[in-house]
């Protein structure tokens, strides 16, 4: 598609001076959606708007051929259209009409109308994602959050097909589907799902509620649908405590949609998920925690950014931290999944923590000036906006107390309903019910940049003791206050790997007096943000380092273990503790470890960090060894069946870090584990990916494994097999897929770039490092955003941590102007990869 000009907010704010928009009618044709040479739909949109004044303006449109266009009844020419643009002069105070008839082309990188095509029975599913800027690709719009209107959809499909939208959805018959206006919402909250889509219909509270997948995956969404309608109605029934406004759309459909970019969108009335949250494979009951997660998630959303919106994008912390927040509070409260604090401690915060020591760090509530247009706001979907953001309100409510903040909530939703919001509307809501300077905490916590690190400072002298523990002064000047918890644990006399909780208290840093002196003697461990209630490095005084480093499973509390086991993760990130010590650690706790989130956590870093990037060429073997080992350990303690998930991540890792292919060509041909689990599609994938690194398997075996799964999934994990066999042709072939055509979907261009790169193979690849670059500037720039954040994340180089990758990089970015998003990206990925060259030199920080 190739970039499209972006929305600035100066154009912004001149646009919703001038107008205000009443009413779309829009009608989709999709009836030749089923035929490949089919590459265009129908759009036809009415608009009507006010103008307030004389003047003029332009509304979006992308089109492959603009047939006609009348302002007023009078026709435009169809040249006006310039850069997806059609200027409309001379507009005269008063109401107007606006009619657009064009035909606009289907997607295959889940922008705009993306169509796919189910390999495995050939039917063809549509929908729409018009996030942030894509609205233009479906039909004509004044794009932007501030210019709320009501929206009608009239869509004909193919016959048999179902139609979804944001309301409820009727069968005119013909083919024709209309959906019940909405009430006012943004533009790029407008949805629709079209295609042979298999349903679960049911109800809650007299609110319709419905499931939906393709056919193809139609068992495995049956066998979990009770799972995924208990948590959404038990979801719905905490908000509705929670929140006095009640749920504000007419009904609750749920679409599991394929080669979907995020994890979900949340279109009011008709989320759009990605179906790879369909099982079709054995998964850990932290994988189906992180599942209901993203539903409480995108139903959160409901409220905090379908309801009440952002003004324009420089908010959007508003929408998704408040949601991330919201989601696992949420799970915690209503549903089976009582500890998901601890998920999100070793697997959000870290990805908040990374980007907050990247250069491209931004405030998790950047100043308007710093979101100047629409491609600088979609950069900001990161770890700040989601993890570092729900930190700061999870400590937010530490200290303002769960009450007020509800409150305060509840008053910025009564004040703002179907209109937009800022950050001080916001600000303003939440001071009407505390008498806390909320103002000054968020200038503190969320217009600064990067993470405070609270150093504990033990002082003892006999049988008195005395701590502190000091913010320092942080990357953005004096340190935020923060509310923590500090944990004092002792060994158990009875069993000296056990430590028991002496007291946990609160405390303020910076103190606001000084700290008071404890008898008992020196504490075993001492641990800052015990229960994880700020964002913050922590670093431990000697004495509790050594009894982490030796013991941290002897800690009784998951919530806990996950902060200190984060705390490590930091040292080695930042040189102050070598990789091999964590490993050893992870070597002897990990088997010990009751929690399968920290489990996951730390074998993710050990592997992806610590083996392929942190230890040299000549270290890795070791490394690979000893997570060998590991997964052995934990494969033998869990053969009595007491814990299959715990059993299956070991089983996943000891496949990805194997050296020697032949205990995994028995598990091939038994088809099963010694002792389970037996290999079900996802883990044949991942056995084979592994052969193919390994040089034990061949094209022959790929295409039979294929024949056997011929799934889209299935034609994915091919993909990334044959990318990933060590021949000069597969790597060849796999190159030219990625970057000479712009055949691939994103999710099997995702694929073949995830088995490229094999350290294994870095002497057969090491020629295409310069050709990388100069590549992924030219795909990006043709195929837009969604294909430049796959370029920039999944196909980086990552296994040549040498300086002259890092030079050609920084070249690049200086010489080469790659388009925002990858521009991002390289930032990012060359950080990292600078990171990673001084923790092997072991030069820390640097």
């Amino acid at each position: 598609m190739g970039p499209m000009p972006v929305l600035t907010r100066d154009e912004a704010q001149t646009r919703a001076q001038l107008i205000d928009v009443h009413r779309y009618t829009v009608e989709l044709d999709l009836t030749k959606a089923a035929d490949p040479a089919g590459e265009t739909f129908d759009s036809r949109t009415v608009i009507r708007f006010s103008a307030r004044t004389d003047g003029t303006t332009f509304v979006e449109l992308q089109p492959a051929e603009l047939r006609s266009v009348t302002l007023d009844g009078q026709p435009l020419s169809p040249a006006g259209l310039v850069d997806n643009r059609l200027t409309l002069d001379g507009l005269t105070k008063g109401e107007h009409e606006l009619r657009v008839d064009a035909a606009m082309r289907y997607s295959r990188t889940g922008e705009g109308m993306h169509r796919f095509t189910d390999p495995s029975d050939g039917e063809t599913y549509t929908y729409s994602q018009m996030f942030l800027q894509d609205v233009q690709r479906v039909f004509a719009a004044f794009d932007q959050p501030d210019l709320k209107a009501v929206f009608e959809l009239t869509v004909t499909a193919p016959e048999g097909w179902t139609v979804l939208a944001n309301g409820i959805t009727e069968h005119l018959g013909g083919g024709t589907w209309r959906a019940a206006p909405t009430p006012l919402i943004s533009t790029y909250l407008v949805a629709v799902a079209a295609g042979p889509y298999h349903s679960v219909r049911a109800e809650h509270r007299g609110l319709p509620l419905g499931l939906h997948c393709r056919r193809s995956l139609a068992p495995y969404l049956d066998a979990d649908a009770e799972e995924i309608l208990d948590i959404t109605r038990a979801c719905f029934d905490r908000y509705h405590e929670k929140f006095e406004e009640p749920y504000p759309f007419d009904s609750y459909d749920q679409a599991f949609v394929p080669e979907f970019n995020a994890g979900a969108m949340e279109n009011p009335g008709l989320v759009t998920f990605r179906d790879e949250y369909v099982f079709r494979s054995a998964v850990t009951d932290t994988e189906r925690q992180a599942r209901a997660m993203v539903i409480a998630h995108e139903m959160a959303h409901m409220w905090f950014g379908d309801l009440v919106t952002l003004t324009w994008w420089d908010d959007i912390w508003l929408n998704e931290s408040f949601a991330e927040y919201m989601g696992y509070q949420t799970i915690a409260e209503a549903t089976r999944f009582k500890d998901p604090w601890t998920a999100f401690g070793v697997a959000r915060k870290s990805w908040g923590y990374d980007a907050d020591q990247r250069p491209s760090t931004h405030p998790v509530a950047p100043a308007p000036d710093a979101v100047p247009d629409t491609a600088s706001a979609l950069l900001n979907f990161d770890g700040i906006s989601y993890a570092k953001g729900a930190s700061a309100l999870r400590q937010l409510v530490a200290w303002l107390g769960e009450k007020d903040f509800l409150a305060g909530i509840n008053t910025h939703f009564a004040r703002h309903k179907f209109a937009n919001a800022t950050l001080a509307d916001f600000i303003d809501s939440l001071a009407q019910g505390t008498d806390r300077d909320v103002h000054r905490w968020a200038e503190a916590w969320l217009r600064t940049t990067g993470v405070d690190t609270l150093t504990s400072k033990v002082v003892h002298a006999g049988r008195e003791w005395t701590f502190t523990l000091d913010g320092g002064t942080a990357p953005h000047g004096p340190g935020r206050p923060h509310r923590v918890a500090v944990g004092v644990y002792d060994r158990d006399l009875a069993d000296a790997g056990v430590l028991v909780l002496r007291e946990r208290y609160e405390t303020d840093v910076p103190a606001t007096g000084p700290a008071p002196a404890r008898d008992g003697g020196r504490p075993a461990l001492i641990v800052p943000n015990d229960q994880d209630l700020t964002y913050a490095k922590i670093r431990l005084d000697d004495v509790s380092e050594e009894t982490v480093l030796r013991g941290i499973s002897g800690v009784p509390d998951a919530l806990t273990r996950a902060v200190l086991w984060n705390s490590l993760r930091d040292m080695v990130r930042d040189g102050e503790l070598d990789g091999g010590s964590y490993l050893t650690t992870a070597r002897v706790h990990l088997p010990e470890e009751t929690d399968l989130a920290i489990v996951q956590g730390v074998l993710a870093f050990a592997t992806d960090h610590i083996a392929d990037r942190y230890t040299t060429p000549e270290e890795r073997p070791a490394a690979l060894a000893d997570l060998g080992e590991l997964c052995r350990d934990l494969i033998r303690r869990t053969e009595d069946g007491s814990n299959p998930g715990l059993r299956l991540t070991a089983v996943r890792t000891a496949i990805d870090v194997a050296t020697q292919p032949g205990p995994l060509q028995a598990w091939l041909t038994e088809g099963t584990v010694p002792g389970g689990p037996e290999l079900d599609p996802e883990l044949r994938w991942r056995v084979l990916a592994r052969l193919a690194v390994l040089d034990a398997t061949d094209e022959t075996a790929i295409a039979a494994e294929l024949a056997r799964d011929p799934s889209a999934t299935g034609h994915e994990g091919a993909a990334r097999c044959r990318a990933a066999l060590p021949d000069a042709a597969a790597k060849r072939a796999a190159w030219d897929a990625m970057f000479a055509s712009d055949e691939l979907s994103n999710y099997l261009l995702r694929a073949t770039a995830q088995g490229f790169w094999q350290p294994e193979q870095a002497e057969l690849v090491r020629e295409y490092v310069p050709r990388y670059y100069e590549d992924a500037v030219a795909v990006a720039a043709r195929r837009g955003p969604a294909i430049a954040d796959v370029v920039g994340l999944s196909a980086f180089p990552t296994p040549f941590v040498d300086a002259e990758t890092l030079r050609l990089g920084e070249r690049c970015l200086r010489d080469a102007d790659p388009v925002p998003a990858l521009r991002r990206r390289f930032t990012d990925q060359l950080d990292d990869l600078a990171r990673a060259l001084r923790v092997r030199q072991g030069t820390g920080k640097g």
